[in-house]
């Protein structure tokens, strides 16, 4: 039987046509992270065992195929060594960077024209990363001085060697609106006293992006502490309200003595033998954790590698104690299996996305009675989802409103 050269090259474009196909759709259907490419189903992150400390309960998130080594600079490292600054709006003159060969003199004949003066503002704040590493920033995060303390209002990434950015942030301070400082500083000067703000106020300021609901939360958030009982080792007990304090700061009431000494004591078993848990994390390849309050789950906090995890643990881990210090009915007790779905249910629903072209996409997903978001990084080298923070809607936080945020 005779078959045509004609017959026999077509078949064979055809089925080379139908590989690049598959290779091509095969490459898609993955994501690359910080060690290589990796399965982007939730199946591929494991739970293991939870750390227990009362109403608190901590379930170890592990993932193969990850290792240590990102390429980040957190908020806190870059604050305390002068790399990262922060300050009020209104400063952002002085913080303009110089290009290599500009001449900025007055008679070079070069157009230079200078940021307009805004004045400063309660939800904007101007930051400038000086450092030759890119900056990590996680809503939640607080920075304190200025002329109120904030928190950081989400995600995000900021170059190496960046010009400086508007910074959306809420007020974690009311009634304070006078200069403390030029610029801003970490949550805490030690780092064992590190901490964001706690659940409740954080999905507030991510979820329902209100000002006024940020501040309830904050005043909820410093009653409940107080109202707390008092921590074992505590020579000091302080009851009634936060005009006790002597402030409204919420990162200064978590600093005051006898609310500091109960946050540690709920956070014990997970922060005083922090060295022995990071070492066994590490080698599991722990990446983020589950966190469950009173036995309902209501965080997931996951990084792309160990390395972040162990970078953030303390003042993750006392955020979430402070969570367990609030009130409310108990929910049973939370199981490997519940983290695991909690963790494994699809995040389908409406989706938004926002970010800098070539630098960070940040992601908002709802689904249910659950929001995810994921924050990606796009810079050279990367491509791979850096943070994804998981959380429990609950009460006005099902909508959104509120202040507009860059």
């Amino acid at each position: 039987m005779r078959v045509s050269i004609k017959s026999t090259l077509l078949k064979s474009s055809i089925a080379v046509a139908a590989i690049v196909v598959f290779l091509a759709v095969h490459r898609q259907n993955r994501v690359y992270g910080a060690a290589g490419p990796i399965d982007p189903q939730r199946a591929s992150y494991r739970v293991l065992a939870p750390i227990e400390s009362g109403n608190l309960v901590l379930f170890p998130v592990v993932q193969t195929g990850k290792e240590a080594g990102s390429p980040f600079l957190t908020l806190d490292e870059g604050l305390k060594n002068g790399e990262v600054e922060v300050t009020e709006a209104g400063r952002v003159r002085g913080l303009v960077r110089q290009r290599p060969g500009q001449d900025r003199r007055p008679n070079s004949g070069i157009a230079r024209p200078a940021p307009a003066y805004r004045g400063d503002q309660v939800n904007t704040l101007v930051l400038v990363n000086n450092s030759t590493k890119p900056l990590l920033l996680l809503a939640g995060e607080i920075v304190t001085g200025g002329k109120q303390d904030r928190v950081i209002a989400k995600d995000r990434i900021v170059p190496a060697g960046s010009d400086p950015i508007d910074l959306g942030v809420f007020c974690i301070e009311p009634g304070r609106w006078t200069e403390d400082t030029a610029n801003f500083n970490a949550s805490a000067k030690a780092s064992t006293q590190s901490i964001m703000v706690q659940p409740m106020v954080r999905e507030k300021a991510m979820v329902a992006k209100d000002q006024h609901e940020v501040w309830d939360s904050v005043h909820g958030a410093i009653g409940g502490a107080l109202d707390a009982p008092a921590a074992s080792t505590a020579t000091v007990e302080v009851t009634g309200d936060q005009t006790s304090l002597g402030t409204t700061s919420y990162a200064r009431a978590m600093q005051n003595g006898a609310v500091s000494a109960k946050v540690d004591e709920a956070a014990a078993p997970v922060s005083k033998s922090r060295e022995q848990i990071l070492g066994q994390l590490r080698q599991e390849h722990a990446v983020g954790v589950i966190v469950a309050i009173r036995g309902e789950i209501v965080w997931a906090d996951i990084f792309s590698d160990t390395d972040l995890l162990a970078r953030y643990w303390t003042k993750l881990v006392r955020s979430y104690a402070a969570e367990s210090l609030l009130g409310g009915p108990g929910h049973g007790k939370a199981a490997i299996a519940d983290a695991q779905h909690f963790l494994d249910a699809p995040n389908g629903g409406t989706e938004t996305s926002i970010g800098d072209v070539g630098v960070y996409r940040y992601r908002e997903l709802r689904s249910g009675g659950t929001e995810t978001f994921v924050l990606e990084s796009l810079l050279p080298g990367t491509g791979y989802d850096v943070h994804l923070s998981k959380l429990t809607l609950r009460g006005e936080s099902h909508r959104t409103a509120g202040v507009v945020l860059r």
